[in-house]
């Protein structure tokens, strides 16, 4: 049985090569996102490459193994699904959903979760608009096009959030977007780049960083791409 620690290092790294569409990352970026140091995640690394988790050396870049792979896929199941748990039957905001599913993901029972699967009618996305990989390990990755990377004039769609902080989410909701709203882009402010935009009548200006963490579809482009599953082997 693996610690929550070594669990978390396994999410955050198939986290992380999904994002970035490739199969390695490196130490440093994965000591960032844990908010760790470096040696720190060293040492976990060595221990995960100890137990064929990962391919691994000292400061290089880091792939994990079919195996690493499974179990990351496992514990992205299991807080997904708690996240929906908690946003559809609980009544918790999507900001509160984060840290809680963060606790229950470590849950070891199967069975309960193939079951919470059931219950919730098997969904295919978190209430931020992430994949749920299913029971077979199977994971659909859309690629992602931000709202800082779509043109001025078109209509879009927000499918997810990159960030999923509390204090982020709460600016989404001041904004009034919730996912699958639909977004007109008006224009953008050469002086200090805000984005003018509208949605369900109106209208804002976000900063590009809030623009690079809100995830779209263009509604009159059809440019987004489905990958192929990704399957436990």
């Amino acid at each position: 049985m693996l610690s929550l620690t070594e669990e978390n290092y396994l999410k955050a790294l198939l986290k992380l090569t999904l994002e970035k569409e490739t199969k390695e990352a490196g130490t440093n970026e994965l000591a960032q996102l844990l908010q760790v140091k470096p040696a720190t995640a060293n040492d976990m690394l060595k221990k995960l490459k100890e137990k064929s988790l990962v391919m691994y050396e000292k400061y290089g870049k880091i792939s994990l193994t079919t195996e690493g792979r499974k179990r990351g896929i496992e514990v992205i199941r299991k807080h997904r699904l708690w996240e929906t748990f908690l946003y559809e039957k609980l009544d918790f905001t999507w900001d509160e959903v984060h840290e809680v599913a963060e606790q229950l993901e470590h849950i070891q029972s199967a069975k309960l979760v193939d079951k919470l699967d059931k219950f919730l009618g098997f969904p295919k996305y978190d209430p931020h608009g992430d994949v749920i990989p299913n029971a077979k390990g199977e994971m659909i990755v859309l690629s992602k096009k931000t709202l800082l990377e779509e043109e001025i004039g078109h209509n879009c769609r927000m499918v997810g959030v990159k960030d999923n902080s509390s204090a982020f989410l709460q600016y989404v909701d001041k904004v009034g977007l919730r996912i699958n709203n639909d977004i007109k882009i008006l224009s953008r402010q050469s002086y200090d780049d805000l984005i003018d935009i509208e949605v369900n009548g109106k209208r804002s200006s976000v900063s590009p960083k809030f623009a690079e963490n809100i995830i779209i579809v263009c509604n009159q482009c059809g440019d987004t791409k489905t990958r192929k599953p990704i399957r436990k082997r």
